[in-house]
């Protein structure tokens, strides 16, 4: 089935909200955190997990000790486990909910409830509106100022989906669509293709003569769970994930035309009606028009070749300038998926992550990397087991060892490296001189003041081992909104230091965004690509990383991730 949700991922919501209740109840923080583990490990597996438990090797899982795996199996034989009931007896649903808005969480969520009995979101408006949030203990103007930004980020966002969610559901769709007879071309539209970072609807446009074919097949995936519309060149499914995706069914003549207008963006489509407007002609989904006569619409390339101008690619389409960089000839060459020679940032078991160091390194080797930095989590970030330095060291010689048995690739002993409050950071520089790379990240304190954030990173930028800062603003999408930070101030910062800024490629994050990509390339700002993967299925986010570059107008030459490894070296030997 496409897109349905399977027992793994039922399991991971459910261990989830169970580490939501303990923590709102206040129970033993450790039993909550062992849960997220599980959730997330159980999120990451590549099997599922029926057939793990099938084949008895349920115990091998790290992070799943006798008693997860005890309430795994209740659940796969009786759909509930009676531990989640009991603790969440009483609580009502609409409290849960509150626990989903950005700044809340649990604690935050048992202290409203018990002081204030808000039991509900608007509950909870209502209070911050009112200003009665910020004399509660830890509260204050800004958090509640805060918690009523999160509410409408919710709110807002609530019909949008992440890119890194949406973009397997479509290439499954227009996998098995690719096979039915007739089907001509096949491909996303809309924001997807555009590689936005969210996405509303997803929009797949086909070229075909029996249209009716296509969409009946269309509405006859394994992954429907309602049809919404069903004609002879249009169909509307929902998904068993409950997305909405859109089919349209064109000739064939017509393909490029209709591609370009489904792509969008909308100002950029109105930007190219004016321009063709001024040369006497007529441009929409079916073509290019002269009068009556049609004189482009098979290919894209014909679309913009009729108003002078070379083929824009998708991720520029949002009338940004693009446009009239086509028309002077100074479109940039945008870096390609397949430039990419390196991931800069992966977890392995000594931290978070749920592969071992050689696991790691095996699955970039099947992905013909070159180069691959190991950066688990420092000490600071107790919740994800960071390391001392007496493990980081050891990490580094076991690194050097497996170094010996790998010729095609390089091997980069980092560290993902928190910057303290002060901007100092989380290893002496004796440690962090026997680095190949030190990646440095704020994961605390975030809701800083806008000054203080910025001097806490410009300070660790001003370190001599520092070659990266990793997802700079700390948003997480539809969850955490960006720190205040001075960003101008930060890229201007890495130009005059030679430190790169992360492209985060996790689906929640995409951080930096596309705007500051832009603003780094008009400051000679180098950016890398970090996948932040924590197990080995996760290096593919490397194409969500490459969707914000290109957005973002990064060249090969402004992409450190394109480098060969002794260009490499270069770069990591700053001084």
């Amino acid at each position: 089935m496409i897109g349905a949700m399977g027992k793994k991922e039922e399991l991971s919501g459910l261990f989830e909200r169970l580490a939501d209740v303990l923590e709102f109840k206040g129970e033993n923080p450790f039993k909550s955190i062992a849960y997220r583990k599980a959730a997330r490990t159980l999120l990451d597996l590549d099997e599922e997990i029926e057939t793990i438990v099938a084949e008895g090797r349920l115990r091998s899982i790290p992070g799943i000790g006798e008693g997860i795996a005890k309430k795994i199996l209740e659940y796969l034989e009786t759909g509930q486990v009676k531990h989640y009931e009991e603790a969440r007896a009483g609580i009502p649903d609409s409290v849960l909910e509150i626990m989903n808005i950005p700044g809340m969480g649990p604690k935050t969520t048992a202290l409203v409830y018990k002081e204030l009995g808000i039991k509900s979101v608007d509950e909870l408006e209502a209070a911050a509106s009112a200003g009665k949030l910020r004399e509660l203990p830890g509260m204050g103007a800004k958090k509640e100022e805060n918690i009523l930004r999160g509410i409408r980020l919710v709110r807002d966002g609530s019909k949008r989906i992440l890119l890194g969610v949406a973009l397997p559901i479509v290439e499954a769709i227009i996998a098995e669509l690719s096979t039915v007879t007739g089907v001509e071309m096949i491909l996303p539209a809309g924001s997807l293709r555009r590689m936005k970072e969210t996405v509303g609807d997803i929009d797949i446009l086909a070229a075909s003569e029996d249209g009716r074919r296509i969409v009946e097949a269309f509405t006859s995936l394994g992954c429907v769970r309602e049809v919404l519309a069903a004609g002879d060149t249009k169909g509307s499914i929902i998904t068993q994930d409950g997305l909405q995706v859109d089919l349209r069914v064109v000739k064939a003549e017509s393909f490029g035309a209709a591609l370009q207008y489904f792509t969008g963006s909308k100002d950029h489509n109105v930007a190219l009606r004016r321009l063709a407007q001024a040369r006497g002609l007529k441009i929409n989904e079916y073509g290019v028009f002269r009068g009556e006569e049609r004189i482009a619409g098979t290919t894209e390339e014909e679309v913009y070749r009729a108003l002078d101008l070379p083929l824009i690619p998708p991720e520029l389409r949002e009338d940004r300038g693009e446009i009239e960089a086509a028309q002077k000839g100074e479109l940039p060459r945008l870096v390609e998926f397949a430039d990419v020679k390196g991931d800069f940032h992966v977890h392995t078991t000594a931290s978070d992550g749920h592969n071992t160091i050689e696991e790691m390194v095996e699955a970039a080797v099947r992905r013909g990397y070159k180069y691959i930095a190991i950066c688990d989590h420092s000490k600071s970030t107790t919740v994800a087991n960071g390391l001392d330095e007496t493990r980081l060291l050891a990490q580094v010689a076991e690194i050097r060892k497996l170094q010996s048995r790998y010729k095609g690739i390089r091997i980069l002993a980092g560290s993902e490296v928190d910057i303290r409050n002060d901007g100092t950071l989380d290893f002496p520089d004796e440690v962090l001189g026997q680095l190949d790379i030190v990646i440095a990240a704020v994961h605390s304190a975030l809701k800083r003041p806008r000054d203080e954030m910025t001097r806490r990173i410009l300070k660790a930028m001003d370190n001599p081992h520092v070659r990266l800062i990793a997802h700079p603003t700390g948003r997480l999408l539809g969850k955490r909104e960006p720190s205040e930070l001075d960003m101008e101030a930060v890229l201007k910062r890495a130009a005059e230091t030679g430190v790169g800024l992360e492209i985060n490629a996790q689906p929640d994050r995409l951080d930096l965004d596309d705007r500051d990509c832009r603003r780094a390339q008009e400051l000679g700002v180098k950016v890398a690509i970090g996948t932040d993967a924590h197990d080995a299925d996760s290096l593919w986010y490397m194409r969500l990383g490459v969707g914000v570059a290109r957005r973002g107008w990064v060249g090969k030459d402004s992409l450190l991730n394109t480098f060969t490894a002794s260009r490499l070296e270069k770069v990591l030997r700053r001084s």
